[in-house]
This record gives C-alpha cells, structure tokens and sequence, in this order.
C-alpha cells in the first residue's frame, strides 16, 4: 500500500499521483485533505504519513512539499522511517537498494515536476527497486542504533 500526502503546495502534484497510481492498479490512501489550507505545516502531514507507513512493513509512503526538504526532514525524525528527497532516477532506485527507504519526499516546487514523465520514473524506480541487504545492513543497524541511543537520550 502507498500511503500519500502533501502540504498545500503538493496538492495537483498528489493528484496526479494518486491518479497514476490508481491506473497502474496500485493501492493507496491519501491522507491528507484534498484542498489543503495555507495553513498546514508539512511536519503534521509526515508525522500522518509515516504512522501509516509503520503499520505494515509493505507499505511505503510518498510525501510531498515545496521542496521535499522539509517533509524529508520531519519523516526522518520518526523511528523505523528512512526518508529520501529524490530529484531523479537515480536517486530513487538507490535509495531503495541501499537504505531500503520506505518513504519518497517529493518538491512540487521543483523543476523536475514540471514533467509528470519525470515523476512517474521515479516513483516507478522507489516502488519497484528491492533492498540489495550485504553490506547495506551493517549501515542501517548502525543507524538504527543511532535511533535507539536518541531515545534512551544518550550520545
């Protein structure tokens, strides 16, 4: 299931989105309102989006703000959430095989998104990409246990 949101700025961009997505006859939930107000902070939209997320391991979300930035940023606070702001192809298959991210930020801002092809590839590569595991899982347990010394409050 993907899980999809956005602050004001991302609404057309989430629209297209959930309309590819429904095409291709993939499931997803928005959870965001679908007129969104000037007054939504994109942290109150990834924390929505990444409980989601957590419910279920096969799940991915899709978060979208002006940049990608800032929902990025917020997303990565969560535990168990690994975030990337992808701009390209590139970026969207390598987080997937080496951080086996589990939720795409987007910029609806940002040139890139200008062309829906360019969107629609890389949320192809995100969805369809598979975690390499070997050496990658040594990097995510250490971050992992960069995540468990926060909570416990320690360095």
């Amino acid at each position: 299931m993907i899980i999809i949101g956005s602050d004001h700025t991302g609404i057309t961009l989430k629209k297209n989105i959930i309309k590819y997505l429904k095409d291709k006859e993939i499931d997803c939930i928005d959870v965001t309102d679908y007129e969104n107000q000037d007054g939504d902070d994109y942290p109150d939209i990834a924390i929505t989006i990444c409980e989601k997320v957590l419910e279920n391991s096969d799940n991915l979300g899709i978060a979208i703000c002006g940049t990608g930035i800032g929902i990025s940023i917020a997303c990565n606070k969560v535990n168990g959430i690994r975030a990337a702001d992808c701009v390209d192809e590139q970026m969207a298959e390598f987080c997937k095989r080496h951080n086996n991210c589990n939720v795409l930020c987007l910029g609806a801002n940002l040139k890139f998104t200008e062309n829906f092809d360019n969107v629609k590839r890389i949320i192809d590569l995100f969805i369809h990409s598979t975690f390499e595991n070997g050496r990658h899982i040594r990097r995510l347990d250490k971050i992992r246990n960069i995540e468990e010394m926060q909570n416990k409050g320690g360095k």
